[in-house]
């Protein structure tokens, strides 16, 4: 799997020893208490959203964060913000997509520094961004901006950023027959992560400039190392977006950590990707946005936590009726094939991945009641949990 790179050199990436990674799951929950259908609460069992209040996920060297479990670019609450979800092994932060107020997330989970150098940014190895819709890297332009300023000063490796390469074919027009759209930078029309980031530097020139010639100030380019990842070997991406049957690769290896991914079905959106990551402890995978996958289920094989997308298709309904009768089919249809319905992500999905723990999170709409999300545990057979913003889950056995 090759990777375009924009910004720096390679960082560290050492081999990962052959082991089994799929272990008995320890888990444990850490909530916060709040009012709101997308804030933590405390007492339920398993299939209810939240395990044992008297763990402490400190206590594991694998972790699994939700830092932000809204989905969609719609804000309903401010209890809950844009999608974020960290993997933490050891003292090492992975971020799996930046929505909106995951900065700040970062240091409500204490993941940050120290107190003595209580930076966002200091534990953070690696970004991995599942697709280039703004509800997923919304928050990408803040952290580009300020990371020199919220990592620590004397750090010697770079923050390796991940996502999907520019898109070389252009999208279907929904419904057919209808006169297509003024395109918007017709000459690079769906860039990816590399591209995104280099206008983003450019867009920021004057404040980097400032702080280069007034401070001396680092540019980003000096903390982040960003790659596409090049799937160009599976072919050109085709009209109606939708992925081709492939087996899961490699990403990245940092040390004890493995990282794996798949291209998923967010049609006409592509490429879009899942990301599994495995450390000594077990496996955790994020789904990204997509449909039900039978390359997310492959990847999700055996999975100690599965956290999956999910949507309300009763929400669906409401909202096209809310909107001009010429949109209606086409915002229907994107949001019923691109995304994964409360009844199919634990029957259809988590159930044939053989997952221990399904994490529902991307939660449309966000402030729906988690009686209605809890029905997704039908068809599954293992634990399901309703996620909530700052919910910690640990992995493998505690120290």
């Amino acid at each position: 799997m090759a990777i375009k790179k924009f910004f720096g050199e390679n960082s560290t990436n050492r081999s990962l020893p052959r082991r089994s990674f799929l272990r008995a799951t320890g888990i444990s929950a850490l909530t916060i208490s709040a009012t709101s259908a997308c804030a933590s609460v405390t007492g339920m069992n398993a299939d209810q959203g939240v395990v044992d209040k008297n763990e402490d996920p400190s206590r594991y060297r694998t972790r699994l964060v939700l830092l932000g479990v809204a989905g969609g670019p719609t804000l309903l609450t401010t209890d809950c913000v844009g999608v974020c979800t960290a993997v933490v092994y050891r003292d090492n932060v992975y971020l799996i997509d930046l929505g909106h107020g995951a900065q700040t997330r970062i240091l409500e989970a204490g993941l940050g520094g120290t107190s003595e150098a209580p930076y966002a940014l200091s534990k953070v190895r690696g970004i991995f961004f599942t697709h280039m819709h703004s509800d997923h890297l919304t928050e990408w332009p803040a952290v580009f901006a300020t990371g020199v300023f919220n990592s620590d000063p004397g750090r010697k490796d770079k923050i390796v950023v991940f996502g999907p390469s520019a898109r070389d074919t252009l999208p279907r027009i929904f419904p057919p027959g209808r006169t297509a759209p003024a395109m918007v930078n017709a000459e690079n029309p769906f860039p990816g992560i590399s591209d995104t980031t280099r206008y983003l530097e450019n867009a920021l020139s004057a404040d980097i400039n400032d702080r280069l010639f007034d401070s001396g100030t680092a540019s980003p380019a000096s903390l982040f190392d960003v790659r596409d990842i090049d799937t160009s070997e599976y072919g050109s991406i085709n009209p109606e977006g939708i992925p081709p049957r492939i087996s899961p690769f490699t990403v990245w290896t940092d040390g004890d950590v493995k990282v794996t991914a798949t291209l998923v079905d967010h049609r006409p959106t592509a490429p879009a990707f899942a990301f599994r990551f495995d450390t000594p402890d077990g496996s955790i995978v994020v789904s990204g946005d997509t449909g039900p996958s039978d390359n997310l289920i492959e990847l999700a094989q055996g999975a100690d936590y599965l956290v999956h997308e999910v949507i309300d298709s009763a929400h669906v309904n409401r909202i096209v009726e809310t909107i001009p009768v010429e949109q209606r089919e086409g915002v229907r249809q994107h949001l019923l094939t691109s995304h994964t319905t409360i009844e199919q992500v634990g029957r259809d999905v988590a159930e044939r991945a053989g997952a221990k723990n399904l994490v529902l999170n991307h939660l449309v709409p966000s402030n729906n009641p988690d009686e209605r999300w809890r029905q997704a545990s039908n068809g599954f057979s293992g634990s399901l949990f309703v996620g909530k913003d700052l919910m910690e889950f640990g992995v493998g056995q505690h120290r």
